[in-house]
């Protein structure tokens, strides 16, 4: 398959510029959610946004489309700002959101009701569409008569339908099996290396790392709370890409190393002893972490992370918060894609369950923000209990409320499995253990 290469290639068709996004928790303070993202989206090529869960990919996605207005900054089309929804893109999200009561035409059709167009011509170009993306002799069929790949089929016919300028795709295969999701990758790509094509430039929002490397031209890294641009790689394989090539492998280890990077980014200084809304701690759990280490202790104490991510059939957003916490809690280290063993994860992964405890308890304390916060906390009350919205209040300045309950939950979780303290979910009390043992406060 040729790369695509158009008239005229190189244009800018759409930009971020120096774009900024916060929301308003419910006590009024702002919540950062990008800061200060630039970049060029240009004919011709594919673009990838990746990046963890809470790096604002989709958020980012939204300004540019003109679905929500940044706080700072603007996203321009064709040099001019977008001040309502973009009319140069169309969006395919993961959800398929198609209209239950509508056939598959009707569906099809109706970006180009919206638009006005007459309905002889809208029948006519949607019929085009669906035979594009090889959906013929299902113009009739309703969503519920379609299998998930077939659906979402549905929902690119209908962007592609209004002939954008720029196709944008937010998490388009995420909500599909693995051997569809394939599927559809490749057909789009051949797509693509069609001159008739009817659409100029793609980007596409993904945790899949090697999804972004086999789609993208360029690959942009967002950071985390609040997301920025972490670094960008142009990607300059042809295609159809070989997964097993060096090359292709070099390039899904880099992108796993700038993920997994320790080191904060240059613009922003480590608070010398970081806080709860510093440091989020990872969705992991505590049996999620001890089945990783259980794993990497089984493959001599170190493995490449995009060979065990294949292994265990995980995405970044399945495996990276489970890395992210073991080694928050130095039980691993990461160097480069290379995930490995510390002699204290050793020790952890070979203990009986009480030392295994101990230690948990010893590294959640000290590495763990919002663990020493809680333990704190209760050994400064009289009886050392604490209603959870006494945290939730605190955890709101830095998270919106779902996020804030999620964080809260991991601590719960964490501290429970050390014996730092207990919880009563009726009441919503959080408790010391008494029968942890008398470790002395930590400063927070």
């Amino acid at each position: 398959m040729a790369s695509r290469v158009l008239t005229g290639a190189g244009t800018t068709i759409l930009a971020a510029d120096h774009i900024t996004k916060a929301f308003t928790t419910p006590n009024g303070d702002p919540l950062p959610v990008l800061d200060d993202i630039s970049f060029q989206l240009r004919e011709g090529e594919i673009v990838a946004l990746l990046g963890k869960s809470g790096s604002g990919k989709s958020t980012l996605l939204r300004c540019l489309a003109g679905l929500i207005a940044p706080s700072s900054g603007r996203a321009l089309y064709k040099g001019e700002p977008v001040r309502i929804a973009n009319p140069g893109v169309a969006m395919v999200f993961q959800s398929f959101a198609l209209l239950p009561w509508l056939t598959v035409l009707q569906n099809v059709e109706l970006g180009l009701e919206a638009r006005a167009v007459p309905a002889d011509q809208r029948r006519d170009r949607s019929l085009r569409a669906i035979d594009l993306i090889g959906l013929d002799g299902f113009e009739s069929a309703y969503p519920k008569e379609l299998s998930g790949g077939m659906r979402q089929r549905v929902g690119f016919a209908r962007a592609l339908v209004v002939e954008p300028d720029a196709l944008f795709m937010d998490e388009p295969f995420s909500a599909l099996d693995v051997l569809t999701a394939e599927n559809l990758r490749t057909e789009l790509l051949a797509l693509w290396s069609r001159s008739d094509f009817p659409t100029r430039a793609m980007l596409i929002v993904t945790h899949n790392i090697e999804e972004a490397v086999l789609l993208a031209d360029r690959l942009f890294v967002l950071s985390s709370n609040p997301g920025r641009i972490q670094a960008e790689l142009t990607i300059d394989l042809p295609r159809p890409r070989d997964r097993r090539s060096p090359a292709f492998e070099a390039l899904v280890d880099q992108v796993y190393g700038i993920l997994t990077g320790r080191e904060p980014t240059p613009e922003v200084e480590a608070p010398a002893r970081p806080g709860p809304t510093d440091v989020p701690l990872p969705s992991a759990t505590v049996g999620g972490m001890a089945g990783l280490l259980e794993i990497l202790a089984a493959h001599d104490g170190r493995e490449d992370l995009p060979d065990l991510a294949h292994e265990l059939t995980f995405e970044v957003d399945d495996l990276l918060p489970l890395v992210d916490a073991t080694t928050m809690l130095e039980f691993s280290t990461v160097d480069d894609a290379d995930l490995e063993l510390t002699d204290l994860g050793r020790v952890f992964v070979s203990a009986d369950i009480l030392r295994s405890k101990e230690l948990f308890a010893r590294q959640a304390r000290e590495h763990a923000p919002l663990v020493r916060s809680i333990w704190n906390s209760l050994h400064a009350t009289k009886d050392g209990t604490l209603n959870e919205g006494f945290f939730i209040d605190i955890l709101r300045r830095g998270f919106t409320e779902d996020e804030a309950q999620h964080q809260l939950d991991i601590a719960i979780d964490w501290g429970r499995y050390g014996e730092l303290y207990d919880y009563d979910a009726n009441t919503g009390e959080l408790t010391l253990d008494t029968g942890a043992p008398d470790v002395p406060v930590l400063s927070t």
